[in-house]
C-alpha cells in the first residue's frame, strides 16, 4: 500500500525528532540516548576524524561528552528529509559550541559548522541512524568571556546552569526542578 502525505509527514517528524534527540544526548552527555538514535550495526564517518562503527564512535565519545565540565550547545538548523516507505535520507546543518581546553592550556571557545548526511531506516515502528556521514564546513575560534550578555545581565550568580545526565532539568520529573 502507498504511504500517504499523513504517513510521510509523520515519518519526517519522527525523524526530525530522533536527530534532535541526539544532539541533546551529546550536549547532556547522555550515553544511552546517545547509542539510542543508532540502528544496529550502523556506523559512522565522523568528517575525517573517525570512521568504524557507531558503537565504537559513542565509545570513543563518551569521556569527553561526560565530563562534568565539558561544554557544548549543537543546534540544527536546515533539516531536508527524503522518506521512502521504511528509508530515509536526512540532510542536516549543525552549529556545535563547545568549550574546550586548549593545547596550551588555557580554555577557548569554539564555533563550528557542519552537516549530517543520515540514512535512516525504520524498524518496526522506531527510526534510527544506519549510516552517518557528517562533513565540516567551517570554524571559529574565540577567547572564552563569563560576563553573559557582555554584563548586561547584571549579577548573575542566582543564574540556573543546565547539567550532564542525569542531572540536567530535562530528566527531572514533570514540573520538578
Amino acid at each position: 500500500m502507498e504511504p500517504t502525505a499523513l504517513d510521510t509527514l509523520l515519518a519526517k517528524q519522527d525523524i526530525h525528532d530522533l536527530l534532535v534527540r541526539y544532539l541533546r544526548a551529546i550536549d547532556r552527555g547522555d550515553v544511552a540516548a546517545l547509542e539510542a538514535c543508532y540502528l544496529p550495526g550502523a556506523t559512522e564517518d565522523h568528517g575525517g576524524l573517525f570512521s568504524g562503527s557507531a558503537s565504537d564512535y559513542v565509545a570513543s565519545i563518551a569521556r569527553t561528552i561526560t565530563h562534568p565540565k565539558g561544554v557544548s550547545t549543537h543546534a540544527t538548523t536546515n533539516v531536508l528529509i527524503e522518506v521512502d516507505g521504511d528509508r530515509a535520507r536526512a540532510e542536516s546543518y549543525v552549529l556545535a559550541f563547545a568549550r574546550v581546553r586548549r593545547p596550551d592550556g588555557r580554555i577557548g571557545d569554539s564555533l563550528t559548522s557542519a552537516r549530517m548526511i543520515d540514512d535512516l531506516e525504520r524498524v518496526g515502528r522506531r527510526w534510527g541512524i544506519r549510516h552517518r556521514a557528517l562533513r565540516w564546513d567551517w570554524n571559529h575560534d574565540m577567547e572564552p568571556s563569563e560576563t553573559w550578555v557582555f554584563g548586561m545581565l547584571g549579577d548573575t550568580s542566582a543564574m540556573k546552569h543546565g547539567g550532564k545526565f542525569p542531572d540536567d532539568v530535562v530528566y527531572a520529573s514533570k514540573g520538578a526542578e
